[in-house]
């Protein structure tokens, strides 16, 4: 029953994974969620184009188990600051479940199916 370890880590990576490919596959849609003070720094469409790579490449890492201590605390602070961002609705409700998860992956470090532990075995 190893896999239970690993499944936060798996269930938040394909989160991010399938977030990042909806926000590269069309950005327009991911526009109203964003707030208007983003509109300031440029054009919305690359921000949500820049996210959504982000979003993938984290999902991305996180599914591979790779640098998941590291990968995971990026991920929590991007969660925080969404979550700051949006204030109390919805969306900010389900990010805090992932934010939670997130938390959780970062705690337990890698698991059994993390390809941190073919690469950097711990050597007693």
């Amino acid at each position: 029953m190893k896999i239970i370890n690993a499944l936060p880590r798996i269930s938040v990576g394909c989160v991010f994974f399938i977030f990042g490919i909806m926000q590269l596959i069309n950005p327009e849609k991911w526009i109203g969620y964003l707030p208007t003070i983003i509109s300031s720094f440029g054009d919305p469409l690359r921000f949500i184009f820049f996210n959504g790579i982000f979003d993938l490449f984290l999902g991305f890492f996180l599914l591979l188990g790779l640098f998941t201590r590291i990968v995971s605390f990026i991920g929590i602070i991007h969660l925080i600051g969404v979550i700051l961002t949006f204030g109390f609705n919805d969306i900010s409700v389900r990010d805090f479940g992932l934010l939670l998860v997130l938390v959780s992956v970062f705690l337990r470090g890698p698991d059994d199916y993390c390809l941190d532990n073919k690469f950097w075995k711990k050597r007693i």
